[in-house]
């Protein structure tokens, strides 16, 4: 289900990603939900998180534990 705000974001990324690669996340998130919805409803989740963690990673890289801007 689409994302209203990053506080619904799951804490496991909330906790991970800063304030910026959250709000990427969301968008490209909520914008492969709508993309995709008719593709393949039973993996749409699936998808959703995938289009939306390759959005985060052509901003950020992860060095150690922590996601830093490139």
């Amino acid at each position: 289900m689409p994302y209203v705000t990053t506080d619904q974001l799951p804490a496991s990324l909330r906790e991970r990603l800063p304030a910026h690669a959250q709000e990427i996340f969301l968008a490209a998130f909520n914008n492969a939900w709508r993309s995709h919805a008719r593709d393949n409803p039973e993996r749409l989740e699936e998808i959703a998180h995938r289009i939306a963690w390759a959005a985060v990673k052509r901003k950020f890289r992860k060095i150690g534990d922590a996601w830093v801007a490139i």
